[in-house]
């Protein structure tokens, strides 16, 4: 898909119709993906270039005071719950070290002090979204603006259009070439923070560590580690070894790192990569109660991820030069952060009482994340007259993961109606925020992989009614005509689950 002419006035339109031509189609990426080739070496050099390009040098975005996540599971969580604790310390000079603590005498101590720590704006980066792509970039958790996403995105495609690169030192760079999408969002989102005077950033890695484009970050406070597992094994190697060693690109020297506990296999590559890397310490999470908080995030798995939320927020706080202490009692402000955080489309729950439906939406794109939130559904789902399962996983193997899913829920509980879709949005097309051009345009108008996890899905259960749908609406309006009181769990893509949102709410309607 060619890059399009600029109109004269740009809208937030114009800037998504842009930014969707930056997507790789299905055909390149399979084409790499044959190869065996995936350039991934050239990612970091290629991201410092860009970023000169725009204005910048990565050293600049020190002064972002960046906490830097990876993980193959849970580190969106993750990063949703620091957030939601830095926006707790946003205009305080100080903090008290416990809910014990007496913040008079931290008053005090700081008030010879010529320079207090202090956070005004909390930015995240993280990905992918659900409904619309400003979610990706929030400012103390509101995702940022049509207008000022139009205006910011603009400003990094002119600065990209009027210079270009040494040929002879990047000749694969182009004139008028621009950054593949994921790339171009990370540096939009550097110039929106910089811009912004964002003083706390919170980024979520993208793909693996080492090679991925957030990882021109040269000193974070702090890096961490969610849950480990095999995903993405086309980029990241096919072992937990070589998964660890990729997810630990981000451990910079002089810079704490964080990890949540991992397997065997995957903790020795961990802490080899950290020696290696000169960190200023690694440290696994000590395994909190946190019983007595109820979490603003639901599923019994979110406790390991509130708990490395926990370090990475102390030891960013400390950094900034905050007093706070999490050895014993939490914080205040810990405790409301946890309970008031929020994260769309990771175990929520929808109430639809019109039509007597109770909607679980969970993403889940690997094996380990499917068991979890299916672990959540049987634990949450009440007795109803029907229970749905509406499920895609249009990118990774669909089959492995029904079939964990059907080994979690059954026999506690049956699906009456088994439903398989596409992505699209609409019965009439996407969504322009979740416009897709990496899969394969010929298999999602044939439904070739629904029609697969239909027949795999037959092969476990013979009782359920099947359904093969074109589109997101379209099956939610079949769920909708079902009688009596109905329990549906909407998993497998985020992609599913964010179109799946954005029907629900009927607030980006089809042109």
């Amino acid at each position: 898909m060619g890059q399009p002419d600029m109109p004269l006035h740009r809208s937030y339109k114009d800037a998504i119709r842009a930014l969707n031509s930056l997507q790789s189609n299905y055909a390149t990426i399979e084409a790499i993906r044959k190869s065996g080739n995936n350039r991934s070496a050239n990612n970091i050099p290629e991201m410092v270039e860009w970023t000169r390009r725009i204005g910048y040098s990565p050293a600049e975005f020190n002064r972002l005071n960046i906490i830097h996540v990876t993980g193959t599971k849970g580190k969106g969580s993750t990063c949703a719950f620091v957030q939601s604790i830095l926006k707790r310390y946003k205009n305080k000079d100080f903090v008290t070290a416990s809910r014990n603590s007496s913040s008079s005498s931290l008053a005090s101590s700081r008030s010879n002090e010529t320079e207090k720590p202090h956070i005004t704006k909390v930015g995240l980066y993280s990905s992918p979204h659900l409904k619309s792509v400003r979610e990706r970039i929030r400012i103390n958790g509101k995702p940022l603006a049509e207008d000022l996403f139009t205006k910011y995105f603009f400003e990094v495609w002119d600065r990209l259009e009027s210079s270009e690169s040494n040929p002879s030192t990047f000749p694969q760079l182009s004139p008028g070439l621009k950054p593949a999408y994921f790339k171009y969002l990370t540096l939009l989102s550097f110039h929106v923070f910089m811009s912004e005077n964002v003083d706390s950033a919170i980024y979520e890695v993208g793909v693996g560590g080492e090679f991925d484009s957030t990882n021109i970050i040269e000193k974070p406070t702090v890096t961490g580690v969610s849950a480990l597992g095999i995903d993405h094994t086309f980029m990241l190697g096919n072992t937990l070894t070589d998964i660890a060693w990729n997810k630990s690109g981000i451990f910079k020297e002089g810079v704490p790192a964080v990890s949540v506990p991992q397997p065997e296999e995957g903790m020795n590559e961990l802490i080899r990569r950290a020696e290696e890397r000169k960190v200023k310490f690694f440290k696994v999470v000590p395994d909190r109660d946190l019983s007595d908080i109820k979490l603003g995030l639901a599923g019994t798995f979110q406790k390991e991820n509130a708990n490395l939320a926990i370090e990475l927020a102390a030891i960013h706080l400390q950094k900034l030069g905050f007093k706070v202490d999490v050895k014993d009692d939490l914080p205040d402000e810990f405790v409301e952060g946890l309970s008031s955080a929020r994260w769309p489309g990771r175990c929520q729950i929808i109430e639809e009482p019109e039509n007597q439906i109770t909607w679980y939406l969970d993403g889940a794109h690997t094996k380990e994340s499917i068991e979890a939130s299916s672990q959540w559904f049987t634990e949450k789902q009440t007795k109803s007259d029907q229970t749905v399962l509406l499920f895609n996983q249009q990118t990774r193997d669909g089959d492995a993961l029904i079939k964990q899913l059907h080994g979690v829920v059954y026999p506690k509980l049956k699906f009456n109606h088994v439903i398989f879709t596409t992505n699209i949005t609409w019965s009439d097309g996407y969504s322009d925020d979740l416009v897709s051009l990496n899969t394969s345009k010929e298999e999602i108008d044939n439904m070739d992989v629904q029609k697969a996890l239909a027949e795999t899905w037959n092969n476990l259960d013979k009782a359920s009614r099947k359904h093969i749908f074109h589109d997101i609406e379209t099956s939610i309006n079949f769920i909708r005509s079902l009688e009596g009181s109905v329990d549906v769990f909407v998993t497998g893509s985020l992609h599913l689950v964010g179109g799946f949102l954005v029907v629900l709410d009927r607030k980006d309607l089809p042109n």
